[in-house]
């Protein structure tokens, strides 16, 4: 991993609200952001020590300031199990969480290229991603935390989650770009509305 220096470059102000999102678009932005996070946790191992450090070093502690503040925020997630303590995530919020994911997503660039570049080599030669180490370790920790976390109303069949698994590790690798934070901010209230 490389350090990044702390930038304008993850600032709130790039991600603009001209119109902020209705409660359904916040459900549908919270539970992409979650699953952001879950596949960044499943590809590099990051948990819950790196988003607080990171939250940290983009001066965003107001909103991950602890773990109990960011489990509440991941468990804001609509498509979790329900165990109490959900709160409402807010546009505020969830633009934090979009600069928290694109700068880890940033410091795990390498290792995205790398999984990203294993899948397109797996799929010209028509061979299953799973059968490398680096993607199959990725898909088993994706699909074992997807089942332990989401409600059994969202649960998924095996190939359609290996297909989600495989298309946020692509997804990843844009968000890991210079201007990634702006290219998941837009997707988001694209894919909310």
């Amino acid at each position: 991993m490389r350090p990044i220096a702390k930038s304008p470059a993850f600032a709130l102000e790039d991600l603009p609200v001209s119109q902020p999102p209705d409660a359904h678009q916040l459900d549908n932005i919270k539970a992409h952001l979650d699953l952001i996070l879950l596949a960044l946790e499943a590809l590099a191992g990051i948990g819950s020590d790196a988003i607080l450090k990171t939250a940290q070093k983009l001066n965003l502690q107001s909103v991950a300031g602890d773990r109990v503040g960011l489990w509440r925020l991941r468990q804001s997630n609509p498509l979790r199990k329900s165990s109490g303590g959900r709160k409402k995530l807010d546009v505020e919020e969830a633009r934090s969480l979009v600069l928290i994911a694109c700068y880890l997503a940033r410091e795990n660039q390498e290792l995205i290229r790398r999984a990203v570049t294993l899948l397109e080599q797996m799929a010209a030669q028509h061979q299953e991603p799973h059968q490398t180490a680096l993607l199959g370790d990725y898909l088993d920790a994706f699909c074992n935390a997807y089942q332990e976390r989401m409600a059994e109303t969202q649960q998924l069949s095996s190939p359609d989650l290996s297909q989600l698994a495989y298309k946020l590790l692509i997804d990843l690798l844009f968000y890991s770009a210079a201007n990634g934070h702006r290219r998941l901010w837009l997707a988001l209230l694209d894919y909310s509305r």
